[in-house]
């Protein structure tokens, strides 16, 4: 049986013995705030354990490194919907130590994708959209540069408010220690 029937079968049966009853919320999030942080697995429970939120508080949005690479790209929308829509006054961009994405190297990352069977013909085709797939696809060295980065390039959106309060930290992966960073971008 593959993963995702045993998932299935999981799901079934989570569904009909009405287990889904404890998460109920609404859209709207009860602390009105929006976390931005690192898809890492470590932090998926220990992040929101480690500050105290429950299901329904917060807008958590998470990919590689906790970073915005356009400013107009989704991870920007995320956080516009979350705060004309949903009510969101406050943001916290969460980076935290051992990130993957620090040092991460394009290069590499090409190379993986081309033993894969990537050819040089579609990763041109990436290029040829405007997009500098090394700019793209590269880490950052310093976490913390990387976070004051993203903080600054949100509360110098055009479209998010001055009344918008955005933050950052740095969170440990093992103990959920968070440390708040000062903008240093």
């Amino acid at each position: 049986m593959s993963l995702i029937n045993e998932i299935l079968e999981y799901n079934q049966s989570f569904v009909d013995g009405k287990q889904y009853e404890t998460f109920d919320t609404t859209r709207f999030p009860n602390k009105r705030i929006a976390v931005l942080s690192c898809m890492d697995t470590r932090l998926t429970k220990l992040l929101p354990a480690a500050l105290n939120f429950k299901n329904g508080d917060i807008k958590i949005i998470t990919n590689a490194g906790a970073m915005i690479t356009h400013p107009y790209g989704s991870v920007m929308r995320s956080l516009l919907v979350a705060i004309y829509e949903l009510g969101v006054q406050e943001i916290m961009v969460i980076g935290h130590y051992g990130c993957g994405m620090k040092n991460l190297d394009s290069l590499k990352l090409i190379e993986k994708m081309k033993e894969k069977g990537i050819t040089e013909d579609k990763i041109e085709i990436v290029e040829s959209d405007g997009i500098d797939i090394h700019k793209w696809l590269s880490g950052f060295e310093n976490p913390v540069v990387s976070v004051a980065e993203t903080v600054t390039l949100i509360k110098e959106h055009p479209l998010i408010s001055a009344d918008i309060n955005v933050y950052g930290f740095l969170m440990d992966p093992h103990t959920g220690k968070l440390d708040k960073i000062e903008n240093e971008a």
